[in-house]
């Protein structure tokens, strides 16, 4: 496909991927809905009357929200009628909007929001060489994986209300610790500061009823898209506060996540074979076809007095073991309600190496093994003034689907 926009042929928002986001500008504070294309912004809201297929002729007004949650609530196949439609019009060969003043926005010129009103988050624990690596730290290798693992999408719910968006700072935060065990907590700021390399995705199409099951046939139909995420982590609180009921203070001081969601559609040409899982699943997380994906995904760390940032982690999505077909199932089997805009994240996503390990927890084993950084400094944690930044893209035969860079800079912590 060939757009009338141009741009270079790396360019991770070519007319192959259209991510939708939100964004605002200077001269128009009013939050819309985009899509990237290049490094441009199509401006829906003023083309929501363009949108005249069978799904969506009377749904336009969607495109005029300041969210995209209503859009996400229809149905599939309305997603798709919509993408075919952007395509057409951004085609080469189409004139529509090459003669509608004012429709293309400069990426360079808005500012981001979050995509959606996140009512829910639930993050899972879907990476087996994760969840291997954290257990042999805590528990030995002849135990690193606990009974369940291998079963069930484990996870935790989430606080909705720190998701934010790429490039807002994270503050340290002040929770209790118990340095030396059997001592006393104390009470200060976290000391061992961590990121989590993630991908989540948000659910879309009608909400279920309360009890009722969404079964893994169809759960492909509420997957709207995938961005990437930081699930900042505080270590040395959550080492203290996870037993018995898990995560709680140590994961809620701030999660980012990257602005454009990108499609599964524009993911299709990426699928990869599904994970092996032994034992075999129960059949209500059975799925034979694909949903696995090839996303490069890596994490850079800058500190704050360097004017360059450092390659710490190179790792992909395919290594996860549960998919988010999986997940989503499991999810829903309580009878749970899912809205769209809900958010469900894949958990930490390592791979088999040891530059593949996705959190400084990994990466530096416990603080045992500092990374080096570019100009002689090293790490065992985050420090004050770091900034991280992930990335996450697929290569396709001349051109790239990407997802845009998700930033966090981490400030100090309150005074006591």
């Amino acid at each position: 496909m060939k757009s009338f926009i141009p741009y270079p042929e790396n360019s991770e928002f070519p007319i192959e991927n259209l991510p939708y986001g939100v964004f605002s500008t200077q001269n128009n504070k009013q939050h819309r809905i985009g899509v990237a294309i290049g490094d441009q912004i199509l401006d829906l809201s003023k083309i929501k009357h363009l949108f005249n297929g069978p799904q969506l002729k009377n749904h336009q007004d969607v495109f005029s929200q300041s969210s995209l949650n209503d859009f996400m609530s229809l149905p599939k196949a309305a997603w798709k009628e919509a993408r075919s439609e952007l395509q057409n019009l951004l085609s080469v060969n189409n004139k529509t909007l090459q003669n509608l003043p004012d429709v293309l926005v400069a990426q360079r010129e808005a500012t981001m929001h979050l995509p959606a009103k996140i009512g829910d988050y639930t993050d899972f624990y879907s990476s087996m060489h994760h969840a291997q690596n954290v257990g042999a730290m805590f528990r030995g290798g002849n135990a690193a994986l606990l009974p369940n693992w291998k079963h069930i999408p484990v996870g935790y719910h989430g606080r909705a209300s720190t998701v934010v968006i790429s490039g807002t700072p994270i503050r340290r935060p002040n929770g209790q610790t118990c340095p030396f065990e059997g001592e006393p907590p104390e009470y200060g700021p976290c000391k061992n500061m961590d990121f989590e390399l993630e991908v989540a995705f948000f659910f879309g199409g009608p909400s279920n009823s309360l009890g009722e099951v969404i079964p893994i046939e169809k759960t492909e139909d509420h997957i709207f898209g995938l961005v990437l995420m930081n699930d900042w982590s505080a270590r040395d609180i959550q080492k203290w506060e996870y037993v018995p009921l898990g995560p709680f203070l140590s994961k809620n001081l701030g999660t980012s996540i990257s602005p454009w969601i990108v499609t599964i559609d524009a993911l299709e040409p990426f699928k990869t074979d599904n994970p092996e899982q032994h034992p075999k699943p129960f059949p209500y997380l059975q799925h034979s076809e694909s949903f696995n994906f090839d996303i490069n995904l890596s994490v850079d760390l800058k500190p704050d007095n360097s004017p360059v940032a450092a390659t710490i982690c190179r790792t992909n999505y395919k290594y996860l073991y549960w998919t988010a077909r999986q997940q989503l199932a499991h999810h829903s089997s309580s009878g749970c309600v899912l809205h769209a805009g809900d958010l469900l994240a894949s958990g930490t996503i390592s791979g088999p190496t040891s530059d593949s390990f996705g959190s400084m927890l990994e990466l530096a084993w416990k603080g045992t093994k500092p990374i080096k950084l570019l100009g002689g400094d090293c790490r065992r944690f985050l420090h004050d003034g770091d900034e991280i930044i992930l990335n996450g893209f697929c290569q396709g035969d001349g051109y790239r689907v990407g997802f845009g860079s998700c930033k966090g800079k981490l400030l100090p912590a309150h005074p006591l």
